[in-house]
Order: C-alpha cells, then sequence, then structure tokens
C-alpha cells in the first residue's frame, strides 16, 4: 500500500508567487510593482527590464538601485470527495506561501556610448508554501487504500463503524521553498542616435528544499472494544493495528541546481516614442537531491533518492514593449509578454500537458503631479495555456489580473525613492475527475490563490 499513496504525485510544492510565467517572477523592481510596464522605460532598473535602453540614460556615471518587497499568497483547495468524513463530503484546504524579505540590485555605469549593467535578485520562486493539514491528494488515496484494506474491513464490522475514517487518525504536514537566485550581466552599445543594442546572460542558481509527512494511526480507543480484543488474540494482523502506523510517509530533502539564460535587446528612439525588444533563452537547469529522509526510496518517493537529478528550466521569454510621452509630465506604456513554457523540460514532462506558452499584457501610466513627486499605476493580465493534467494540488496555477500602485520622491536630482503596491486577483479553477487521484471514486477541486506585494527602493546616481 505504501508504494501507491504518494505514487501519482510529487512531493513538490511550487512556491511562485509573483507574476510572470509558471516558474519565471517578472516583479524584480519596486518600479515595476508600482506600474508594470517597465519594458520601454529608461531608469535605474533597466539591467533588467530594459537593459538595451541604458544607452540612452540622460547622465554619465553610475547609477545604483537597491529594491526591498515584501510578498504574501494564499494557496486554496477546496476539495469533495465521498470518503471525507465531514457534512457533505468537503474539505478545504489553506496554504500560505511568505517572503517577507525579497533584495534586488541593479547597477548601471554609462559612458559614452557604451554601458555596462548588472542585475542581482531572485528569478523565480522566493518563499515557502506551507500547508499545515496536508493536501487532497495524500488525503484522499491513503483514506481510499485504508478502506479497501480487507483488515480495516473486517475491523469495520466488529465495531459497527459506519466508515473506515472512524477507525483512524489521519495527520499530514506539507512544506517546500523554492528560492532561484539570479546574477545577469550585460554590454549595451548606442549604435545610433535613434538605436541601441544589448547582450549578456543570467546565472540562475536553484536553492530548495522539501519536507512533509503523511502519518495514519488506529484511533486510541479502538482496541478496547471488546469484540476486537477477541479477534486480535486469534489474528496478528488485528493486533498490529495498535502496535504501528497503517501509514507512515516522510521526505526531508534539499535541493539545488543552476544554469545560464543568454540575453539580446534592442531599443529605438523616436522623438516622443520608446519601443524594446528582449529575448531570454531558455536555461537548462537540473535540480539535485540531497536527501536526509526518505521513508520510502524505492517506491512512492523514488525521485526524491539521494543524488536523483530533476529537470526544471528556466523557459525562454520573448518580450516588447512601448512607451510613449503624452506630455513631457505624462507617460503611456504598454507590453507584451511569451513564455516558452512547452519547451521547458520539467519533470515527468510535464510541460507537454499544457496547451501553450504563458501570455502577459501589460499597460501602465506614470505622471509627473510635481516637481517632488511622480505617480504611476498599471494593470496585468496574465493567460496560462493550463490543462487539468497540468494541475496538481502541489502545484497549480490560475488565469489572473493584477494592479499595481504606487509612485516616485525624487529627493534630489541624483537620488529618489520607489514605493508600491502590487495585488493579484485570480480567477478560480475547477478540475474534476471521476477517477479522483487514481481511487476509482469522483472528485472535485476547485483552485484559488490570493497575493499582495508591497516594496521601496532607493535610487542614486554616482
Amino acid at each position: 500500500m505504501r508504494k501507491t499513496i504518494l505514487g501519482l504525485a510529487m512531493l513538490i510544492i511550487s512556491v511562485t508567487t509573483f507574476a510572470g510565467g509558471v516558474l519565471t517572477n517578472t516583479n524584480q523592481s519596486v518600479a515595476f510593482i508600482r506600474m508594470l510596464t517597465r519594458g520601454a522605460m529608461i531608469d535605474s532598473d533597466g539591467p533588467y527590464s530594459n537593459p538595451a535602453g541604458l544607452g540612452f540614460l540622460q547622465r554619465e556615471g553610475l547609477y545604483l538601485s537597491f529594491n526591498w518587497q515584501n510578498a504574501y499568497q494564499e494557496r486554496n483547495i477546496d476539495a469533495t470527495f465521498p470518503l471525507f468524513p465531514e457534512t457533505d463530503h468537503h474539505r478545504f484546504y489553506k496554504g500560505t506561501a511568505s517572503a517577507p524579505v525579497i533584495p534586488s540590485l541593479f547597477l548601471t555605469y554609462r559612458k559614452g556610448d557604451w554601458a555596462v549593467s548588472a542585475y542581482g535578485g531572485v528569478i523565480g520562486g522566493g518563499g515557502e508554501a506551507s500547508y499545515s493539514t496536508g493536501l487532497p491528494m495524500f488525503d484522499s488515496v491513503v483514506m481510499a487504500k485504508i478502506a479497501a484494506n480487507p483488515t480495516i474491513q473486517s475491523v469495520m464490522n466488529l465495531a459497527g463503524a459506519q466508515s473506515a475514517t472512524d477507525l483512524y487518525d489521519l495527520n499530514s504536514s506539507m512544506k517546500g521553498r523554492q528560492f532561484i537566485y539570479a546574477f545577469q550581466a550585460g554590454v549595451t552599445y548606442r549604435a545610433t542616435d535613434w538605436l541601441s543594442l544589448y547582450a549578456g546572460a543570467r546565472m540562475n542558481y536553484f536553492v530548495g528544499g522539501y519536507k512533509g509527512y503523511v502519518t495514519a494511526t488506529a484511533k486510541p480507543q479502538l482496541m478496547q472494544n471488546p469484540a476486537i480484543q477477541q479477534a486480535a488474540a486469534a489474528n496478528p494482523s488485528l493486533a498490529a493495528l495498535a502496535n504501528q502506523p497503517l501509514v507512515d510517509l516522510r521526505l526531508d530533502v534539499d535541493q539545488k541546481g543552476w544554469g545560464v539564460a543568454p540575453i539580446i535587446g534592442a531599443h529605438v528612439k523616436l522623438n516622443k516614442w520608446n519601443i524594446a525588444l528582449k529575448y531570454e533563452l531558455k536555461a537548462n537547469l537540473n535540480i539535485e537531491n540531497n536527501t536526509k529522509e526518505n521513508s520510502d526510496p524505492n517506491g512512492a518517493l523514488a525521485a526524491y533518492r539521494d543524488g536523483v537529478n530533476t529537470p526544471s528550466d528556466v523557459p525562454a521569454l520573448f518580450s516588447g514593449a512601448v512607451m510613449y510621452e503624452i506630455m513631457p509630465t505624462l507617460r503611456a506604456s504598454a507590453e507584451y509578454h511569451h513564455f516558452f513554457d512547452k519547451n521547458a523540460e520539467m519533470a515527468n514532462d510535464k510541460q507537454k500537458t499544457l496547451t501553450r506558452g504563458t501570455n502577459e499584457y501589460q499597460m501602465g501610466v506614470e505622471w509627473d503631479a510635481h516637481k517632488y513627486v511622480s505617480l504611476s499605476a498599471g494593470f496585468q493580465l496574465t493567460d496560462y495555456g493550463l490543462s487539468d493534467e497540468f494541475q496538481y494540488d502541489t502545484s497549480f496555477y490560475c488565469d489572473s489580473y493584477s494592479i499595481g500602485l504606487g509612485g516616485v520622491i525624487h529627493l534630489s536630482q541624483r537620488m529618489k525613492v520607489n514605493i508600491g503596491y502590487f495585488w493579484t486577483h485570480y480567477k478560480k479553477y475547477t478540475k474534476h475527475s471521476d477517477n479522483y487521484n487514481n481511487t476509482t471514486m469522483p472528485g472535485t477541486n476547485i483552485y484559488s490563490r490570493h497575493n499582495k506585494v508591497f516594496g521601496a527602493s532607493i535610487d542614486y546616481i554616482f
């Protein structure tokens, strides 16, 4: 029974918390979360959002931008399954993912037609997800297997129980953490008065870990039943119920891996128009296990044996953006992202179940309301190519729209502070199955998420 408990899924909890594709975060700066469209802007956050545009920075010198973000997300599953003992066989599972400190640093040095830039931050993941009461995909499989066990059926008859769940206590807890740290460096060359080009690369370093357990033990009062005590005296399998768990699966593993993504970009500046294109190639990334505990290394948890490698590529990204200066104090921009998720290798070729890559559509405005204050707002629509086969309790996504608000305080000609707030409304995703988690019984999961991010940054030109 142990080998079938978790065989249908992997104990991986995705904690990608922010804007972007299924494995990538695009909110690398506070300027982004207050406006959401930075792809054609010429500013200190350019080393990530618009590196080609750095050739058009107004001043020569060293540009520094230090950013701090605080993010929180809920990942909820509203599950219905016939063996859940609750009224209407319904359970609500709440997961939380938090990242209290997400730092990022941008550096640019411009001299003449050349600019050298660097960026460091968290390009993917960015926190820890925790389900303190477990997940329906584990609970339902454990319940189904226990209910079908002949020994349990005998105990049910002896105890006069209406359901197998009356005989045991089920406990489970799942936690996962993921951070993809990134360091990017590149060179920008202003080829003409209107064209600037960029070439660079980003080093992605994955650090993560997963820890969880699923246990089922007989209720203490079960063996106090005289009929069961009498039967247990002649049947060792019944007697064993009081001395050992029905199920006891445990995993504690750390994971690391790295990959490099080349990046190219171009920026065209024509009077009041700014147009930028950027293409990030796929980063081939394999994650290696450093396993501390694995209760079933040759069965359900074979993928987490010590030293096993799992693919988790960072997908290629194409972005195109345009900005128009409506008046000297008012700018509007629009942007498009496409993540080539189907071409990024994932564990068990999960990427093949996607219908297409992720599309993002963004628009934003920035207004210089005062000599010392600028205000901004933005909107983003994220549309994944999801399918029921791609969605799992441990890793699910929902189409969404996001709104960003904030502003800039210009402390001097060389120093400014960005402040932004970003929240996301997710569309619920309903997955119904006639063979819920391979239990031969029907079931339904309704996936939902809630997200909010706050951040502040300080920019300085030396």
